[in-house]
C-alpha cells in the first residue's frame, strides 16, 4: 500500500510541476483544452500545443510513476 501511495504521489508532483511550468511557457494545457471543448470555441490550439498534451504530457507522467517506483525500491530495501 506504501507502494502505490508514494507512486501516487510522485505522479501528482510531477502534473503540477509540469502544469506550472507549461502554463508559464504559454503552451496549453489540459484545462485549456476541457475549457475550449465545453465551451464550443474555435481550435486555437498549434502542433506544439497538441505535442505537449497527447505525447509529452503522458511521458512525464510516466515518468513520474517511476520516479515512485524508484522512490518505493530503495525505502523498501
Amino acid at each position: 500500500m506504501l507502494r502505490l501511495y508514494i507512486i501516487g504521489v510522485s505522479i501528482l508532483i510531477v502534473a503540477i510541476l509540469c502544469n506550472f511550468i507549461i502554463s508559464k511557457l504559454g503552451i496549453a494545457t489540459w484545462y485549456d483544452f476541457l475549457n475550449n471543448i465545453a465551451k464550443n470555441e474555435p481550435n486555437n490550439f498549434s502542433v506544439i500545443d497538441y505535442l505537449w498534451l497527447f505525447v509529452l504530457y503522458p511521458l512525464a507522467l510516466g515518468s513520474g510513476f517511476l520516479l515512485g517506483e524508484i522512490i518505493s525500491n530503495l525505502i523498501n530495501k
